[in-house]
């Protein structure tokens, strides 16, 4: 037996610690920390109603629009205010917009390096790299000058941007081509360009990126114009493009090397989603991803927010209380000492209906295609088909299928936000656009209920005498570290460790990608 630790686990947004318990060459047991302390519950209390849009998004620096629409809509709900159709709108288009900012990151920036090699690419001839890239559908571009940047780095003794990594690792896969590593490396460096067109969209529609300023209280102070939107529209042209045409051929490219990880990483099988991107109607169940519940198979029900709860017996937390809904929950932080058996996170442990759900991409995309949502349901099928696994979503539960929808969910949000910002110039043609509602602050109780690019995202906020009484955010992240519960029972992320493989207990490549999967 050997005790494995990560700490700090890279290339994510935050602090995390892995440890976990190896057994004839297995993950058997684990558990996740996160260990920083926010406190922004702390920070909005006694301020009025508004600060709170704007305090909130320094939860997280990679989805500070999610947080940023949750608490507006939680100030909305506890005041008695709608919307206009305008306002709709240009939420979900700069939301959209920070989910391909953030999938685009996510896919080359933090996880590629886990199966692409860079120092393999320079094996590649680059002739045959033209021809792979060819084959695969993929876009081409200057392979030749991307090696020689590479050999350059490599002949200094250091790899810049691409320090730090464990290349050679025997974890990757031996039989993938040194052309398709080459092909691979050539696009995670474009894909830094294509995710600040994305950064860039959210800075003519929020003010600025990453922390926005347009989704007030009401609606949205954005006012378009058609030079402005055209602007946004042909950036995410640009975009939109780029992943149809580069990004999902690279995903289906690499994956059949990784068809390993179709067996481990798959977690509880249990699922939550509060659903993303508003319709008319604001229902959380017909929102263009739709809200829902994977408790039994996989079978889908309507969220219930009123199921959520949480635990904090191995949390950092001084509560006289566990259990609680988060209406209800506190954040009186008070750390003792890191013990597994004990208190080790700073992370809580949500519970949807007493289960650990996880939350993400995956759950988002199952949801939506167990509901119905035919452009989800075709980009599935077409995945599932090329890796020889047509007809068995259930494949999806696991380390790839979990990669693998965060990237096609990629392309259908990119279709949308494209849509979005089309309905808005059509409607400034019939004249102008509504795009927000006159209110005064109110007393009251109410709560937003959002995703985030990483996973579901809630704000409780309650207000009195004019300023804010309660404040409580679940965080997506804090839905998949969820340390253990009153019960013992793991989090989302420390089950999907279980069983994972390590061959090198030294460089555990497995449980990083596992962990990193989450997107933490």
């Amino acid at each position: 037996m050997a005790r494995v630790v990560v700490d700090p686990l890279t290339r994510i947004e935050g602090h995390l610690r892995v440890e976990v318990e190896v057994n004839g060459g297995e993950v058997t047991d684990a558990w996740v920390s996160g260990t920083l302390y926010r406190g922004m519950e702390k920070v909005v209390q006694g301020r009025d109603p508004q600060d709170a849009f704007y305090i909130s998004q320094r939860i997280c620096g990679v989805c500070p629009i999610s947080h940023g629409h949750a608490s507006t809509m939680s100030a909305e709900a506890a005041m008695g205010i709608s919307i206009p159709e305008g306002a709709r709108l240009v939420r979900n288009i700069i939301e959209g917009a920070q989910f391909l900012h953030s999938h685009i990151l996510w896919f080359y920036t933090l996880a590629a390096l886990d199966y692409v090699d860079p120092v393999k690419a320079l094996e590649a001839n680059v002739a045959d790299t033209y021809a792979l890239a060819q084959a695969a559908g993929t876009g081409a571009c200057d392979f030749g000058a991307v090696k020689d940047r590479l050999a350059g780095l490599v002949n200094n003794g250091q790899l810049s941007i691409f320090s730090n990594g464990w290349f050679g690792h025997p974890d990757y896969a031996a039989d993938m081509p040194a052309e398709l590593h080459l092909i691979a490396v050539a696009h995670y460096l474009e894909a830094l360009q294509i995710q600040a067109e994305a950064a860039q969209v959210i800075g003519i529609m929020g003010g600025k990126f990453p922390h926005f300023m347009t989704s007030i209280n009401g609606g949205t102070s954005f006012v378009p114009t058609e030079e402005k939107l055209d602007d946004v529209l042909f950036r995410l042209l640009k975009i939109n493009n780029w992943v149809k045409n580069t990004m999902i051929p690279d995903t289906l490219a690499i994956a059949p090397f990784y068809k390993d990880a179709l067996g481990f990483g798959g977690g509880t099988g249990k699922f939550l989603a509060w659903g993303v991107f508003n319709d008319p109607s604001f229902d959380l169940t017909s929102r263009y991803l739709p809200g829902g519940a994977i408790l039994d198979g996989l079978k889908v029900e309507d969220p219930d927010p009123a199921k959520v709860t949480e635990y904090v017996e191995h949390s950092w937390y001084d509560n006289a209380e566990s259990n609680l809904h988060p209406s209800e929950g506190e954040a009186n932080a008070k750390y003792t000492e890191y013990n597994t058996d004990d208190k080790y996170s700073w992370g809580k442990a949500v519970r949807y209906d007493e289960q650990p759900t996880e939350v993400g991409p995956l759950s988002r995309m199952l949801i939506a295609y167990l509901r119905g949502v035919e452009p989800v349901q075709d980009l599935i099928d077409g995945t599932l088909s090329a890796l020889g696994a047509a007809g068995k979503p259930e494949v999806l539960v696991s380390l790839l299928g979990r990669v693998a929808a965060r990237n096609l969910e990629t392309a259908y949000v990119g279709d949308l936000t494209v849509g979005w910002v089309t309905e808005v110039i059509e409607a400034m043609k019939g004249g102008s656009v509504d795009l927000f509602t006159e209110h005064e602050i109110k007393d009251g109780s109410g709560y937003g209920l959002w995703e985030a690019p990483r996973g579901s995202v809630g704000h409780w906020m309650t207000v009195k005498g004019g300023k804010i009484d309660r404040y409580n955010v679940v965080a997506p992240t804090t839905w998949d570290i969820a340390p253990r519960d009153r019960d013992g029972v793991r989090g989302p992320m420390e089950e999907a460790l279980i069983g994972t493989p390590v061959s090198d207990v030294e460089k555990p490549m497995n449980v990083c990608r596992v962990a990193r999967s989450f997107d933490p």
